[in-house]
This record gives C-alpha cells, structure tokens and sequence, in this order.
C-alpha cells in the first residue's frame, strides 16, 4: 500500500492574536506543524503535501524540506476545500489527512488507524470527550456503524449529546477522495466546504467507516488560543517525563521539567527541578543534573555530576567529571574524566584533559589545557584581538595562580607555574616559574582623599 499524507495548515489563528502563523507556534521549542510533519515521515510516505494559506510564505521558508510538497489554498473556504487543493498532486493507494495544529498525535495511533484501509473500508480516528463542545459528533445507524458525522453548529439537541467526537483525521482510499471533493457543497451554517462530509458519501457509495480512538485525547486536542497552547506544551512534557522515568530517570517534579529535543538516557539517573533539556542530548549511567540547569546539544558521560544553575551547550563532559554551580559551558568544551570546574566559570571552546580544574571565577577560551592541571581564580585567557582567534596551550600539571591574565598565543609547559597576579605574554617553559607582575612600592606619607564638604 502506497500512502501519502496531506497536513492541513492554512489556518490564520486569530484567537492566537499573533502576527505568526497558527502553526508555527511552538511546543517543545518546535513548531505544531513541525512536530506533525516529524510524526508523518515516521510513517515513511512517498510524499507529504502540506496546505498553507496565512503566513505561507513564513511556514514555507520555515519547513522547507525535499519530501514536502506545499499546496497552497489562496481562500479559506474550510477544511474540504483545503484537501481538494492537494488532491491533483495525490498518486498513491491512500491518503492520510492530519492538522498542522494538532502536534501530539502519535505514530503508533496512525498506524492503527492506516490498518483500516483496506477494500472496501476506510478509517476515522474519533475520540470520546467528556464535553464534546465544538466537535463534530459521530452519528451511527442501529447497527453502530458511522452513519455521517454533524458538525457542532449543526447538531441538533439530540446530537449534541453524543459523547463521541471527530478528530478530523481520517485514512482513506485516494481514488475516492478525488471523487468525494468533487461532491462537496458548502450548503451549512458556516458557509465552507466541510471534509467530514465525506464520511456520508463514503457510507452512500458503500464503503465501511471504521474507526480508531487514541490512547489518550490529548492527542488530538489542538491549540486555537495561547491557553491551548499552554495545555499542550506540559501535557507534551509530561508524557515526555514519564517515558524517562520508565527508562530509570528520577525526576525530582515531572512538572517542572522540560524537554526541547530529543535525549537518550541511562540509568540512575537524577535530574532536579526547572531542568531543560534542548537538541541532541545523550545522558549516560549515574548522572546527576542540579536544579535550574539547561543542557543544550551535549553529551554527558557516566557518573557526570552538574551542580545548580549552570548552562551546558555544545559541550563534552566526560566521566567522572563536573561542573557548577553557575557554570557555562559553551560549544566546543570538552572536559574529560573527573575534570571539575567550578562556580561562575566560563569555557568556550576549551579543552580540559584528566583531572584539570577551573575552580572558580575563570574564562577559557579556545584553550588546550593538560592533565592535573590547576587554574587559578580570576584566570582568563585574552584569546580575541579584535581580529582574530588565537590559542592558550597549557600542559600537563601546570598550577596557574590566581588572577592570571594568559595573552594568547601562550604557551605553559609540563609542571610549571605562572605566579598570582601575571599576565603571561610569552610562552613559559617545563617546570619553570613565570612572573610578570609590576613591582610593588610603598609610598610613605599618602594622604587618602577627602569628601568635599557642601556649602
């Protein structure tokens, strides 16, 4: 079975009251269209077309990708009229028809619906809700098969009290959809061309509606306001918790925990409060991350342990080592085993070999830095020279001493030592001293200041 997917996207938001399109807006730190498209190319079809309208240049410049196809709907005369505009582009068996505002459907509840397309038969994903308001509801005959589905506004009383609403989301034979889109009217109280339409013409020409229901309706809530969107984004991260803690993860509040990317996990692992997890993340065995920590495109290896409110991206930490609390991180650091740096310490680009240490208030900038080595606090590297980039190597077992000021390119040999307070300019060789530190003088009879009195 050949399958293609039409995502239907064209909608403006005006209850967003926003200048972005609806379907840019985030959960997770990716767009709801986004998260859509990422389930559809799960499902490995030949092509996804997807619909825009509002903001389509936006959406288009945004997503644009070689396995999309993007259709766009110059009116919006309703979700009928959006899916007749992909309908020429459509070769497959079947198509399946998702919403670009509706980000947490999952794979394995489109797999179950796209198992009901087979001769003869076509599938409609419903949900039971205990207040359907809004919906359209499911009318079946006496037999419980799907007779037609009534949009909300043209429900009567009767029918609004059915339980059972439409998704929107339906698997059908694409031979028919092509004939179906040209059947629709636009005779209702809103005006538009309705897709659900199709449920009874596909009832009238004799197919079998079977339907589907997920996991949990939180799949196919949408987001029309920034409420809704709200209720998304920690419903998302509460799902995303829980499979985490299913994989050998405390999380200290699954509540306050977000995930923006995608994380793979070890055991015993320990994170606390007001974590975000962004990008590419890998976690080993043993970690322990502290509160108000942001791990952004890392990799933490076994036994890492990162203390409160440091910020970790684009960085390697290797085992045994730590960081914090309020470290940075930024991309390009490498720490290796059982490396520490310390509180308000600043790596960009740097590499720690075994053992080194950054205890406490340095910044090292594109930095190659040895085995056991110590820094000093107060330590910088002057890596920048308005122009260009330059290199501090340090090696191994080098003790720097505080406040040290290392003008790159430098160069500090195996077991030397810079002297506190230096600004080391020239390179220092193997197990020397290097000091370059004005001379002190005391000057006898310094009078201090005195505050001018006001008249």
């Amino acid at each position: 079975m050949s399958l293609e997917i039409v995502i239907l996207a064209a909608g403006q938001g005006t209850r967003m009251r926003s200048a972005l399109p609806k379907v840019l807006h985030p959960v997770a730190g990716h767009s709801m269209l986004g998260h859509v498209i990422h389930s559809a190319r799960q499902l490995q079809p030949q092509r996804i077309h997807v619909v825009i309208g509002h903001g389509a240049d936006v959406v288009r410049e945004r997503l644009a990708a070689d396995d999309l196809n993007f259709v766009l709907q110059d009116k919006q005369l309703g979700t009928g009229h959006a899916t007749a505009q992909a309908v020429p582009f459509i070769s497959a068996d079947t198509v399946l028809i998702l919403y670009g505002d509706v980000p947490l459907i999952e794979v394995d509840t489109l797999q179950r619906l796209l198992q009901h397309v087979v001769p003869g038969q076509m599938g409609l994903l419903t949900v039971e809700l205990d207040d359907p308001t809004g919906y359209g509801r499911i009318v079946r005959n006496a037999d419980g098969k799907v007779a037609a589905i009534v949009e909300h506004k043209d429900a009567t009383q009767a029918q609004r009290a059915i339980t059972e609403g439409n998704t929107g989301i339906l698997a059908v034979p694409a031979k028919n959809l092509a004939d179906w889109m040209g059947r629709l009217s636009n005779n209702n109280a809103q005006g538009e061309y309705y897709l659900t339409d199709v449920i009874e013409m596909a009832v009238s020409d004799g197919l079998l509606v079977a339907t589907e229901q997920p996991h949990d309706p939180m799949e196919v809530q949408g987001a029309n306001d920034r409420k809704q969107l709200a209720e998304l984004e920690r419903h998302y991260q509460l799902r995303e918790g829980r499979r985490l803690m299913a994989q050998g993860v405390t999380l200290r509040d699954p509540a306050r925990f977000d995930i923006r990317g995608e994380v793979t996990v070890g055991r015993d692992v320990l994170i606390d409060i007001n974590v975000i997890l962004e990008g590419r993340v890998i976690i080993e065995d043993d970690v322990v991350i502290g509160p108000n920590c942001v791990i952004k495109d890392s990799t933490l290896r076994k036994g890492v342990v990162i203390k409160a409110n440091s910020h970790i991206d684009g960085a390697v930490m290797g085992e045994g080592s730590d960081a914090g609390p309020f470290a940075r991180l930024r991309p390009g650091s490498v720490l290796e085993a059982k490396a520490h740096v310390g509180n308000f310490v600043e790596l960009k680009n740097a590499h720690l070999g075994e053992g080194a240490k950054a205890g406490h208030l340095t910044y090292l900038g594109d930095a190659v830095i040895g085995a056991r080595t110590n820094i000093g606090a107060g330590t910088i590297t002057c890596n920048y020279d308005g122009a260009n980039k330059h290199q501090t190597v340090l090696g191994d077992d080098v003790f720097i001493g505080s406040n040290n000021s290392l003008v790159a390119p430098v160069k500090v040999g195996d077991g030397a030592t810079t002297a506190a307070g230096s600004t080391i300019n020239q390179d220092v060789d193997n197990l020397q001293l290097g000091v370059a530190r004005a001379r002190q003088r005391n000057i006898d009879g310094w009078k201090r200041p005195v505050k001018i009195k006001k008249t």
